[in-house]
């Protein structure tokens, strides 16, 4: 018998509504949510309005329509979680409104299972959603809906949360957007393993290819349809180059309606409420980890808290990856996924599979909001395959945050994760110098190109050859963008000019 304080899930739900299909009218951020909540309430297997009236607190992700300082183009709610709350007969004590980042899921996941587990809460509903199709549906059209709403009662919003992933420095620089960003890092890997963009291409999309094939068959998926990897490499007109190394198909997909939740509660609760104990799936394994600012890390093509928070969740569950029998890793683009088989000797072509729903390119990208999608796979497959193991890791940021956790239906007492202790060690660990403003001969460390700018411009993260520290530049100099684009610049000597607006580099 576990401890009556225990916390497990009880309940999951998805929701997607897609644009090519009948009935498709533009649905509203809370409305998706509620969705979502109402189908993880029926998944709980016991009253659904009594589950719902005994809802003590509610969380929510942000969207990217509230993250940050404008106006949500159609309006929104001045509550988020409590509009969906209140949609599904629930009047909870507490509502939160989390931080940005694809980490917020699965930290929103560890964080209430604690609380549950520490007494200071019983029965908590998690909740997301993105409305991105809406907003670009009606972006040009006259009759917009207002999805405006104002909602009394407490609200705990803890901010963007921005600190650490960009700054003015980064901005002025180009780095906009996550495709942009990722590009970095993705060029920095593929430097330290000395390929040639044509055999990384074609490794990206090797390991995106079997994604794909999985998001074919799960009926939430906004892109259900199956690639090869030579489709996903070739560069074609509906396939364009978005930021270098990408062709489209291997971004995000962030124009989705998507909405998931997740139900957590007390042992005690869930047997209060008659809830069926075969719907319980325990944490068995959890932990949280951050990088530090991408230019003061020591690798750019690397991140070493990612493949910590891995680890450390597998040390409390107290198993080794081997016993994992299901991973969904986050998959923005390919770094982050090819991170976590780096750091862990897990191979990209692990017959496990390395994802449940299809990856954001494919099955979607719904803002912050995609690992919780991955946590209600993981609990159904959970459920289907009664005392394996299976691991989900959210990763959020430029790979600056990460959070993993392990499912099992078999019973444990809740654990304590060590990741404080761990990321003091990682916090230790040496950092790069950096010179923000920089002049001299360079060489280049890593690179992207934005081909949605005119004219294309390269973004670079070069070495300065007089002391070694790291700058940022761009470039639109003719010959050090055809480089860029049709070469090897990694490694190229250039030189970088500073200004009042930014460092540009040129060809050496």
């Amino acid at each position: 018998m576990v401890d009556p304080r225990t916390p497990v899930i009880v309940g999951v739900g998805q929701f997607t509504e897609r644009i090519d299909l009948d009935g498709y009218r533009g649905m509203s951020s809370v409305e998706l949510a509620t969705e979502a909540a109402k189908a993880a309430l029926h998944d709980c297997g016991a009253d659904s309005a009594a589950v719902a009236q005994a809802i003590d607190t509610v969380a929510g992700t942000r969207q990217f329509e509230i993250s940050g300082p404008a106006e949500p183009p159609l309006g929104a709610s001045n509550n988020y979680p409590r509009s969906v709350a209140r949609r599904i007969g629930a009047e909870p004590a507490r509502a939160i409104l989390e931080v940005i980042g694809g980490q917020s899921p699965q930290h929103l996941v560890t964080e209430f299972a604690g609380a549950i587990a520490a007494g200071a809460a019983d029965v908590v509903l998690l909740f997301g959603s993105e409305n991105t199709s809406t907003l670009r549906h009606f972006a040009k059209r006259d009759d917009k809906p207002d999805h405006s709403e104002t909602i009394d009662g407490q609200l705990e919003d803890r901010g963007y949360g921005y600190d650490g992933i960009f700054d003015e420095y980064t901005v002025k620089h180009g780095l906009i957007g996550a495709p942009v960003q990722y590009g970095l890092l993705e060029n920095a890997r593929r430097a330290r393993l000395g390929l040639s963009v044509a055999d990384y291409r074609q490794a990206m999309a090797e390991l995106f290819a079997p994604f794909s094939k999985v998001a074919a068959k799960n009926p939430y998926s906004s892109a259900p349809v199956e690639r090869s990897a030579q489709e996903l490499a070739t560069v074609t007109q509906s396939n364009r180059m978005i930021c270098d190394p990408y062709p489209r198909m291997m971004v995000a997909r962030d124009q989705v309606n998507q909405g998931a939740a997740v139900l957590l509660m007390s042992v005690e609760a869930a047997r209060r409420l008659g809830v069926p104990e075969e719907k319980w799936v325990y944490l068995r394994g959890h932990a949280d980890m951050k990088e530090p600012k991408l230019l003061e890390r020591a690798d750019i093509g690397a991140s070493p808290a990612s493949i910590a928070a891995v680890h450390e969740a597998l040390r409390v569950a107290g198993i080794g990856i081997d016993d994992i029998s299901a991973f969904d890793l986050y998959s923005c683009f390919p770094f982050p996924v090819f991170n976590i088989c780096d750091g862990t000797g897990l191979a990209r072509d692990d017959e496990r599979g390395l994802t449940l729903t299809g990856g954001l390119p494919f099955f979607g990208g719904p803002g912050n909001n995609y690992s919780m999608h991955g946590i209600a796979e993981a609990v159904n497959e959970m459920r289907d395959k009664p005392g394996q193991f299976a691991l989900i890791g959210a990763n959020g940021g430029i790979a600056s945050k990460y959070s993993v956790g392990i499912y099992s239906t078999a019973p444990a007492d809740w654990v304590a994760d060590g990741s404080a202790a761990v990321q003091q060690e990682l916090a230790a660990q040496p950092k790069v110098a950096i010179t923000e403003i920089a002049d001299g001969p360079a060489t280049i460390e890593t690179y992207t190109v934005r081909y949605d700018w005119t004219p294309h411009t390269g973004i670079i993260i070069g070495r300065l050859e007089s002391d070694g520290s790291r700058f940022l530049a761009t470039t639109t100099d003719p010959g050090l963008v055809a480089l860029l684009t049709d070469g090897e610049p990694l490694g190229a000597s250039i030189v970088v000019q500073s200004s009042e607006k930014r460092n540009t580099a040129t060809l050496a």
